[in-house]
């Protein structure tokens, strides 16, 4: 049998789940089937950060076992992380734990080259590690992107468009929140039509990278252009092992 890539996935916190008498750690089974589909192995990775703080030579430890990295979407950064000094009222899920946690890992398989697939939170977690801002809300139902389906335009000759074999792509999303500033090294590579950062791509860092503000998982089992991005991950992150 071939050797799956191990594919450290964070896990999200969850204050109830079916059939269980605590609070759970979880990642949706969407996601976690998507890379194993696309060949990987992988494995849900407790987001430890006592106190709102992580230990960046434990989270490098504990990254240094994995071939791959898959950051999911989840709740909303705290605001304060990215340089905010209010709160805006439709900010949700805040867990500093969590926060904490993403940021070192992204931190670290940012720095160290680590095949890293950044979707939704995950790819604003990655803005916020290179100095980037986020729009807190996007203005309400009229204007956020939940429950939303909508075609995006790659950039031409992008890693993006390389990993999809497309142009465009008929992106689900789910998020009310946006890149503002983007971050050091980072290049908007997907729009929608309301100019909204898709994906972003980081030139000349070390690793292969790409994060999409869409959820592909959404989709994927039925849409090859969307399971490419974890075929993209996968086959990386066998080549980095």
């Amino acid at each position: 049998m071939t050797h799956r890539p191990l594919i450290a996935v964070p896990a999200r916190f969850s204050a109830t789940t079916s059939a269980l008498r605590y609070a759970a750690e979880v990642n949706a089974r969407a996601l976690i089937e998507a890379v194993w589909r696309a060949g990987g192995e992988p494995v849900s990775v407790h987001p430890h950060a006592p106190g709102g703080t992580a230990d960046p030579t434990e989270v490098a430890a504990r990254l240094a076992r994995f071939d791959g990295l898959l950051l999911p979407g989840g709740g909303d950064l705290a605001p304060h992380r990215y340089g905010a000094a209010d709160t805006h009222d439709a900010v949700y899920d805040v867990d500093d734990e969590q926060d904490a946690f993403d940021l070192e890992v992204a931190r670290q398989a940012l720095a160290g080259g680590l095949p890293l697939l950044a979707v939704c939170r995950g790819l604003q977690v990655v803005n916020t590690v290179l100095g980037g801002t986020l729009h807190q809300d996007m203005g309400g139902p009229a204007r956020e992107h939940r429950h939303v389906r909508h075609p995006v335009a790659l950039a031409p000759g992008s890693a993006l468009a390389a990993a999809t074999g497309v142009d465009k792509v008929e992106a689900s999303c789910y998020h009310h929140q946006h890149i503002d500033r983007l971050g050091e090294g980072l290049t908007a590579t997907a729009r929608a039509a309301d100019a909204t950062v898709e994906a972003v791509e980081r030139a000349g860092g070390p690793g292969w990278f790409l994060a999409v503000q869409w959820h592909p998982e959404d989709t994927a089992h039925e849409d090859p252009t969307q399971q490419r991005l974890f075929d993209a991950l996968v086959r990386a992150a066998r080549t980095a092992a």
